[in-house]
């Protein structure tokens, strides 16, 4: 059954975003009237948008958590507009919209954002990094929060890199001292002695998605500097036996992985002053049969101790092409988490 049709103007205070805003040939207005299936039109700095009740409302929301980025200097480009598009399609944040589009005045403290999505970014060398799904939004708050963070989901879901993100924000700032990035350096059943090298160049090649968010956080010249100094620091998950990593910020990759024995050793490494983000997707598992994943046995083995959170991602937050989250969900079923 059909909602109700509506009418609704919204006005804007800053002329010169609204180019931004609309994006060239009103590239970003065209992808709100697809896919919430209403029509906006703009006259000077006033859009009156139509349709039903709830894609209009939902509408308006999209069109001022875009302007609100733009005014606060973030660039917007298509992957931006879709994602705040999703953000918009969560319940608690549809509600509000809903109540606004309504014309309640009691929800406008919030009418140039996503609705009530947390206010949250990283700042770092390179960029500002907002959330682009409200569970990324969940996931940049237990990372300022929390002493241990499980970051569960299917690739591309910003996992890893909004992690590295928020340790070179706190490296920065000098609330910790060092950077560890470590992931299994054997995956999908294969070995690294056949490859041509030292151990350096053998394990490189595993690791390189952690020098690639590093790359965009950091400027290439600043990370080689502080890799040299050991202010950060690359290795395989064998290298952590025996240490303690204290004033550290210390990020397990891939760690669905990890063995059991593996993952209970990295954990225990855990030093003062210290923050751990564990990262992987418990359903790309590429051990042996017989082997338990660590990532399972720690997230169940600790999930009721305090300042230990755990973020489960689905195939809804993949923030790569839109089609890569179809095809995620295509590959997990409808029974999957979202």
């Amino acid at each position: 059954m059909a909602g109700k049709l509506i009418k609704l103007d919204i006005e804007f205070a800053d002329p010169q975003i609204l180019g931004d805003l609309f994006g060239e040939y009103d590239r970003n207005i065209v992808a709100i009237e697809n896919r919430l299936g209403v029509y906006i039109a703009a006259r000077g700095t006033k859009l009156k948008i139509e349709g039903e009740e709830d894609s209009v409302a939902r509408a308006r929301d999209v069109l001022n958590g875009i302007y609100n980025r733009l005014e606060q200097g973030q660039e917007i480009d298509s992957g931006a507009v879709e994602a705040i598009i999703a953000m918009a399609a969560d319940p608690r944040i549809a509600k509000v919209a809903k109540q606004s589009a309504a014309g309640d005045e009691g929800n406008n403290d919030d009418k140039n954002n996503v609705a009530d999505a947390p206010k949250v970014m990283i700042r770092t060398r390179k960029k500002t990094i907002f959330p682009r799904s409200v569970r990324q939004a969940h996931y940049m708050e237990a990372l300022a929060r929390d002493d241990m963070i499980f970051a569960l989901g299917p690739a591309g879901t910003g996992k890893t890199y909004l992690a590295v993100a928020q340790a070179v924000s706190q490296l920065i700032t000098g609330s910790v001292d060092r950077l560890i990035l470590s992931r299994p350096a054997v995956e999908a059943g294969e070995k690294i002695g056949f490859l041509p090298g030292d151990l350096k160049e053998k394990v490189d090649p595993f690791l390189r998605p952690l020098y690639d968010a590093l790359y965009d956080t950091l400027p290439a010249e600043q990370v080689e500097r502080r890799i040299e100094s050991g202010e950060i620091e690359i290795a395989p998950i064998a290298f952590m036996r025996g240490r303690t990593l204290s004033d550290a910020f210390v990020i397990l990759d891939e760690a669905q992985n990890t063995t059991a024995a593996q993952m209970k050793m990295f954990l225990t490494r855990f030093g003062m002053n210290s923050r751990m983000v564990i990262c992987g997707d418990p359903k790309q598992v590429d051990l042996p049969k017989e082997a338990v994943s660590g990532l399972a046995d720690a997230v169940e083995k600790l999930k009721d101790i305090e300042r230990v959170s755990t973020v489960q991602f689905g195939a809804s937050d993949v923030v790569r092409h839109p089609l890569v989250g179809k095809i995620v969900e295509a590959y997990e079923g409808k029974d999957a988490p979202d």
